[in-house]
């Protein structure tokens, strides 16, 4: 269970992303004059204005469900694409959230004879799964024509298997960012943020010492400390090892991951760098832990997350982008900074031209425009007009994704059977909350991690 993408990856070009990344962001924080190189193209790039060359067809009476995991201002954000695509064929889509849990909702419709037409699989282990299960129908020729025009070779890759071609990533994320809320930044006396995992620790302990919750985490939610230990450990181990421990190839007690738990444990073993402690933090979901930074009477200094934090910012805040709203690549634990990027995969699971039409607008540079110009949204589509994204940060991390090619780690979690790196409260996300709970137990953590992955790669 492996993104085919990360055979293409060497040392050298995950240097070289991770530098483009800390080049483009800072590039975007210090404030680009002039008009940012922006140029209405019209034409086919203009979405709604009806020059498109997409063409869809026509499907009136018809209703199509789509489900994924997006719920408030990211589901909002997605109801914006599918108003147009309605606009367009005059079929009528109902969004179904599919909670945390995607992999078992989905695979209780399907049993059950009534599956959504679309889907949206944050996990490419799930797509893997429900290849093999028959329960995906492949791209037609339009899909796919989109998906090859639009994405790169590593994009395609991550939905394909076995030589199918299932699904199309219109959504991506860039996973390697910690986001600052520069008044508590500027009230502590600090000036540059970290480059270093030490030197995020010394920024922590200034932050905490000048009376500000230092990082918010939501520990609720296990996914975001499996991207924790994901970007500890390829910046530590390196590309290599995180392959291998990808795909099970290396066990979870091998010495890099005590090396990688030891080192979140500098962090996570001190209440006082966490807001709310680590009992705080482990009752603090996603949404909450980016609120709680940029809101509040003692907001916190930083949070760790992907760009789709911006969305919560820009929804739930009053903080402007680019200003009380910073960000800077996760920090360099070893030798240079990681890049991690996560994706959620568009599949049909019910056959028709209704399915087939929904999968060729999301490939399409329409969808992507519309969709990136609400806000805390990157898409891997590289045709598209780039500056339709709402605001430079966002532009620029996009710029890095994109520019990267096919030089970038997938989420490992994702890369996983869902039982081990997909589903609330068992396997990795349960075994990294206990871990958060009590970060001196490493060895037991190790135990519990491999005993889990074992039993799911098996079964997977």
């Amino acid at each position: 269970m492996h993104s085919t993408s990360s055979k293409h990856r060497t040392p050298r070009a995950a240097r070289t992303a991770a530098a483009l990344l800390a080049g483009t962001l800072a590039l975007a924080l210090t404030g680009c004059g002039g008009d940012d190189g922006k140029k209405d193209s019209g034409g086919s790039s203009g979405a709604t204005e009806g020059g498109s060359s997409l063409q869809l067809p026509k499907l009136d009476g018809q209703t199509l469900e789509v489900a994924a995991v997006w719920t408030g201002p990211e589901q909002e954000n997605f109801t914006k694409v599918l108003n147009e695509f309605e606009k367009r064929t005059g079929a009528k889509v109902d969004f179904v959230p599919t909670g945390n849990n995607t992999s078992t909702f989905l695979g209780t419709k399907i049993q059950g004879g009534q599956p959504p037409d679309v889907a949206f699989l944050p996990q490419v282990g799930v797509l893997h799964q429900f290849a093999q299960k028959g329960w995906l129908k492949p791209l037609g020729a339009q899909a796919k024509a989109q998906l090859d025009k639009n994405f790169s070779k590593g994009w395609r890759d991550l939905g394909a298997y076995q030589g199918k071609q299932y699904g199309i990533y219109a959504k991506a994320a860039n996973k390697s960012l910690v986001w600052y809320n520069t008044a508590a930044f500027e009230a502590a006396g600090i000036t540059d943020p970290p480059k270093t995992w030490k030197d995020f620790l010394s920024t922590a302990q200034t932050l905490s010492d000048a009376g500000t919750p230092a990082v918010s985490v939501g520990g609720a939610d296990g996914w975001t400390l499996t991207d924790w230990f994901e970007n500890v450990y390829l910046s530590q181990a390196g590309p290599e090892k995180y392959d291998q421990l990808a795909q099970h190839k290396i066990k979870w007690t091998d010495p890099s991951v005590k090396q990688a738990l030891t080192t979140l444990a500098e962090l996570w073993g001190k209440d006082e760098l966490l807001a709310g402690g680590r009992k705080g933090a482990l009752g603090t979901e996603f949404p909450k832990s980016v609120t709680q930074t940029f809101s509040g009477d003692t907001p916190a200094g930083m949070v760790f997350e992907g760009d789709f934090v911006a969305a919560n910012i820009n929804a739930d805040t009053k903080a402007k982008m680019g200003t009380d709203a910073k960000v800077f690549p996760f920090p360099a634990v070893g030798a240079d900074s990681p890049v991690v990027s996560g994706g959620d995969v568009a599949v049909a699971l019910k056959g028709g031209e209704g399915a087939q039409a929904l999968l060729t607008f999301l490939g399409s540079t329409d969808a992507a425009e519309i969709w990136t110009a609400q806000g805390g949204v990157i898409s891997p589509n590289k045709e598209m007009d780039q500056s339709k994204y709402k605001d430079q940060v966002a532009r620029d991390i996009a710029k890095a994704l994109i520019d990267a090619g096919d030089d970038f780690r997938f989420d490992m979690s994702d890369q996983a059977p869902a039982a081990f790196g997909g589903t609330q409260g068992i396997g990795e996300w349960k075994d990294l909350q206990d871990f958060l709970k009590n970060p001196s137990d490493v060895a037991g953590a190790q135990r519990k991690l491999e005993a889990d992955a074992a039993k799911a790669y098996q079964n997977g």
